[in-house]
């Protein structure tokens, strides 16, 4: 893909624009001196607009590590060695700001990614937002977008990172295989069960009703359908070129008024005798012995720490694939200040946001009163924040799925809406009064 330094649509702001679509991009920076993650605060920021919108594909930065850990500039791809992953993500069912971890395990020496669970979603419109992450030194990570807190986790919480990035202390022993005469069966056929002497495997299972009746005043010799008889052979049909004329077949008007026509056939009834192929019953297994598992051992990888092992960063590379051009990317910030990375999105992201706001208002204004467009993102801005509240986290997922797909049915907005509110509202209701029982 090819980049290009190209001013930001309605701005004299220039960034770093991806021009071309279903193409893969990188690009690095090498900073002056590596940046230790280890001690005090940090801030990773940057500003990204997808100016045509983006349906699939990746916006996000990898800080990467000295070239020691065996990367050239020139070089640079997707196998490039990262210490974090941060930023927008979309394609399928996948929607959200990643931030992934990539530590080194002391005692394996491997790298493993480390993905914070439950990360916010992506901003679905074309205007720029800055998306912002705090490392803390007591171990705090917080993601926000615009300048809104939007995730809060610590690194060392086995429900905020996956894998956690500290090893479990035991770990099913892989060498330990399941016994052969193990038998994990809860319920078996009953080995002394006999198949009844009049159990009848072949007997079908419809047969002709010998009670029917046909119908008084059925009409045996009527067709359901006949020739139109209005229909005539057209002028310029050639029996040698086009075959034998056929008129059209209309339904026959005598069938109408009658019970049936054509040949009748009794109609068919379930077979009393019918029981199809016989199966012994279950029974309790004498021999169950329970679901087997390999007993733990202790990890031999495990380790414990006070704080996550930051590879320093040395460079910030984009290497993304996506299928929307438009893409742009500007002021990229690491900071050891939270102050520093305010007082940019105060002056360099804001007064942008601003005015391409008012633009999007005024041509959601000018749609006429008639459409639904504004009312209905603000419909779905409100239902997208629902999503998050947290007595509703097991069923986020559903959630947003059925969110999006209402929201490429704008007409059903309403009805969604009206949906949505009510289980919401039944959900707080039962939470209220129904005591300890979710």
């Amino acid at each position: 893909g090819i980049w290009e330094h190209s001013k930001s649509e309605g701005h004299d702001d220039y960034g770093l624009l991806v021009t071309e679509k279903a193409r893969k991009y990188a690009i690095v920076k090498e900073l002056e001196e590596p940046v230790n993650l280890r001690d005090g605060t940090t801030v990773l920021q940057y500003e990204a607009r997808f100016q045509n919108g983006l349906e699939c594909g990746g916006a996000y930065l990898k800080y990467l590590r000295p070239q020691e850990a065996g990367w050239k500039p020139k070089e640079f791809d997707n196998g490039s060695p990262y210490s974090i992953m941060f930023g927008p993500d979309i394609c399928g069912l996948t929607n959200k700001v990643h931030f992934i971890l990539k530590q080194k395990n002391p005692k394996s020496g491997e790298y493993v990614e480390h993905h914070l669970i439950d990360p916010p979603r992506v901003p679905s419109d074309k205007l720029s937002h800055v998306y912002t992450a705090i490392l803390k030194p007591d171990n705090e990570i917080s993601i926000l977008i615009d300048g809104e807190v939007k995730k809060k986790g610590n690194f060392l919480s086995a429900q905020d990172f996956d894998p956690p990035i500290i090893p479990a202390k035991t770990i099913p022993d892989p060498n330990e295989k399941k016994p052969e005469d193990w038998d994990d069966r809860v319920r078996i056929p009953d080995p002394n069960a006999v198949k009844p002497d009049d159990w009848d495997e072949n007997a079908p299972m419809e047969i002709e009703d010998m009670e029917a009746v046909k119908p008084e005043g059925w009409l045996d010799d009527e067709s359901e359908e006949i020739d139109d008889p209005e229909a005539t052979k057209p002028e310029d049909w050639d029996d040698e070129e086009d075959g034998v004329w056929e008129a059209p077949k209309i339904d026959n008007p005598k069938c109408q008024t009658a019970p049936g026509c054509g040949e009748w056939k009794r109609p068919m009834k379930r077979n009393p005798a019918f029981k199809g192929i016989w199966n012994p019953p279950l029974v309790d297994n004498p021999n169950y012995k329970g679901i087997w598992k390999p007993r733990d051992i202790p990890n031999p990888n495990y380790f414990e720490l006070d704080k996550p092992y930051f590879d320093p960063i040395a460079a910030i590379g984009i290497e993304i694939w996506t299928m929307q051009e438009g893409i742009l990317f500007d002021n990229i910030l690491i900071a050891k200040d939270e102050n520093v990375a305010q007082s940019y999105r105060d002056t360099t992201w804001k007064p942008k946001f601003v005015v391409e706001k008012e633009k999007q208002k005024a041509e959601e204004e000018a749609a006429g009163s008639d459409d639904l467009g504004g009312f209905q993102k603000k419909v779905f801005d409100v239902l997208y924040k629902f999503a998050d509240i947290p007595f509703l986290s097991k069923y986020k997922l559903q959630i947003l799925d059925f969110i999006e797909k209402a929201e490429k049915q704008p007409n059903l907005t309403i009805g969604v809406l009206v949906s949505i509110v009510v289980v919401i509202l039944t959900a707080i209701f039962m939470l209220i009064f129904s005591g300890k029982k979710q």
